[in-house]
């Protein structure tokens, strides 16, 4: 692909080409934009490629040949500059040459079917004070077979997207000129939100938990003590000095507050293991190349939870939390799973022994329950190792949201304490942990999951009553309240035609429409349709309240 840009666009500077688990990109430095009429262009130049056969070689230079080579590619000289080896590689294919670290097929004709996807913008090295660089996706394999089935997958994907969806059916927006990466919930989006929460609630309560709120903003000692400001100072907001000598910041976390909640008096293990949860809004300063509809924010709700207990409990505790995760992830229609264990990365704080601790607590845990996981190696977070729990949607795509994440470090900064059962003092083990992640980017797979076609207990507006003609409405406008009582219910009194109607709440995705006529009305009863598949019968009141509260209640 970079040889033909090369090729067609000689002013064209190369910037990186890696491959990535989908497939491929290269960022190219282009003054004005790529079109899709030039992915069409470079598309047909990469097929002349192929053809050609251009046996691809491996080529070994010091660094100063190197940069003769690279004398007209500035980017590639920054890479150069920082790599320490005194000889690097390069791959030549005819005309074309580019320094990589390889390997690569024996030649051009190797390469069979492929598809240049898209173009999008990036900052070179992510950074945002840096050049706008232009990125072209690819995807590249053996069949033809492979590639069309791929094509119909990314086909399928876009009709998912959360953000189209989302303005289509009027759920959320971003108003990118006061406040990109911040959610705006429309009312019917914050419908779903209100019953994701309710349910939250609800099963948390009756899991032993307790629900705190805690502040969004606190002085900026706090997130220093709590090691956030050292590690994560890149995704930190601006310091707000809003009094003098008082430094105050937007919380990134709920944990340092829950930590002054238990700290407000001195615990027994008796008390122990405590379990707080809250929906804390969170914010964190995303760079604005990363930001992504609902997916990627920059204030956000967690579903956070903490648990404070011995090391006694422990086990037990995350056995819970993995139970209380798979309830939840299968009661909004996510049945696959992979499980993952996340080690020690390079920057962290604490001892290795509480390290090593920790991590095969999460690793008893696991095989207790008979879960299989893989090791994600120094994936973990700066304070304790963890589990998280990637789901699978209807197209096979993996999301991470659940995490449980074992702490014995800020225990001990902050000095935590109970009472054991021989007087002593004794610092307990804290859990952190959610389950959904975030209910902005745990909406967006939903939205995805579901292509909007929301399951009843979740929909917006379960039931839309439509009068087949305005002598129809009063009686619609009663059967309304009547099952206004139990369900979320919608009527078009608009003075239009039925088949209209029906196509407009086919539309809207609304799972259930009542079609009210002279018929109805005479016999009292209801005839009922159901989104995408059509009639499904006609029922008494009492039959269709049953019907549909049963499929509520059981989540289907």
């Amino acid at each position: 692909m970079a040889q033909a840009v090369k090729r067609l666009f000689p002013e064209v500077k190369l910037g990186t080409g890696p491959a990535i688990d989908k497939g491929f990109y290269y960022d190219f430095y282009k003054e004005e934009p790529f079109t899709p009429q030039d992915l069409i262009k470079i598309e047909e130049e990469m097929k002349k490629i192929i053809k050609e056969n251009y046996k691809i070689e491996k080529i070994e230079k010091n660094k100063e040949e190197a940069r003769q080579i690279l004398k007209n590619e500035p980017f590639k000289i920054e890479i150069l500059n920082e790599i320490e080896n005194e000889k690097v590689s390069f791959y030549r294919q005819g005309e074309f040459i580019d320094l990589c670290e390889g390997p690569h097929l024996d030649s051009t004709g190797e390469v069979k079917f492929f598809k240049l996807l898209s173009i999008s913008s990036s900052y070179w090295r992510a950074d945002e004070n840096r050049e706008s660089m232009q990125r072209i996706y690819g995807i590249s394999f053996e069949t033809k077979e492979e590639l069309e089935e791929y094509l119909k997958f990314i086909e399928e994907a876009k009709e998912r997207d959360h953000r189209i969806l989302g303005k289509k059916l009027d759920l959320f927006s971003i108003n990118p000129e006061y406040g990109p990466g911040l959610i705006f919930w429309h009312p019917k989006g914050a419908i779903i939100r209100k019953i994701i929460e309710d349910f939250w609630k609800e099963v948390h309560l009756k899991n032993g938990y307790e629900l705190v709120y805690t502040p969004h903003i606190a002085d900026i000692s706090l997130w220093e003590k709590s090691g956030h400001t050292s590690f994560y100072s890149d995704y930190l907001f601006p310091k707000m000095e809003i009094e003098e000598g008082k430094v105050y910041q937007l919380k990134p976390m709920n944990c340092p507050f829950h930590i002054q909640i238990y700290n407000r008096k001195l615990r027994s293990y008796r008390e122990l293991p405590i379990r707080w949860a809250e929906l804390g809004t969170v914010y964190r300063y995303e760079k604005p190349g990363v930001l992504h509809g609902l997916l990627r924010v920059r204030g956000f709700t967690q579903d956070d939870a903490h648990i404070f207990c011995t090391p006694e409990q422990l086990e037990q505790e995350v056995c819970k939390i993995i139970d209380l995760v798979y309830f939840f992830l299968k009661s909004f229609g996510f049945v696959e799973y992979r499980v993952f264990l996340s080690t020690r990365p390079e920057k962290f704080v604490g001892t290795i022994e509480n390290w090593e601790k920790a991590t095969k607590s999460l690793i008893d845990a696991l095989k207790s329950k008979n879960i299989n996981y893989e090791i994600d190696p120094g994936e973990g977070v700066f304070y304790g190792p963890k589990i998280d729990i990637k789901i699978k949607d209807c197209l096979e795509r993996e999301w991470q949201c659940s995490t449980i994440q074992v702490d014995f470090n800020i225990p001990e900064k902050f000095d935590l304490k109970y009472i054991d059962s021989d007087g002593n003092f004794k610092t307990p083990i804290m859990i952190h942990r959610a389950i959904l992640g975030s209910l902005e980017r745990f909406f967006g797979i939903l939205i995805e999951h579901y292509k909007g076609n929301f399951p009843l207990w979740l929909a917006p507006e379960q039931i839309r009553l439509l009068p087949i003609a305005d002598r129809h409405n009063e009686f619609c406008l009663n059967l309304k309240k009547k099952l206004d009582e139990k369900f979320r219910v919608g009527v078009d009194l608009k003075n239009e035609k039925i088949n209209r109607k029906i196509k407009d709440a086919e539309e809207e995705k609304v799972p259930y429409m009542i079609i009210i006529g002279e018929k109805e009305i005479k016999e009292n009863k209801i005839s009922l349709r159901k989104h995408s598949v059509g009639m499904i019968g006609v029922f008494t009141f009492e039959e269709l309240v049953e019907k549909l509260t049963e499929e509520i209640n059981n989540k289907i």
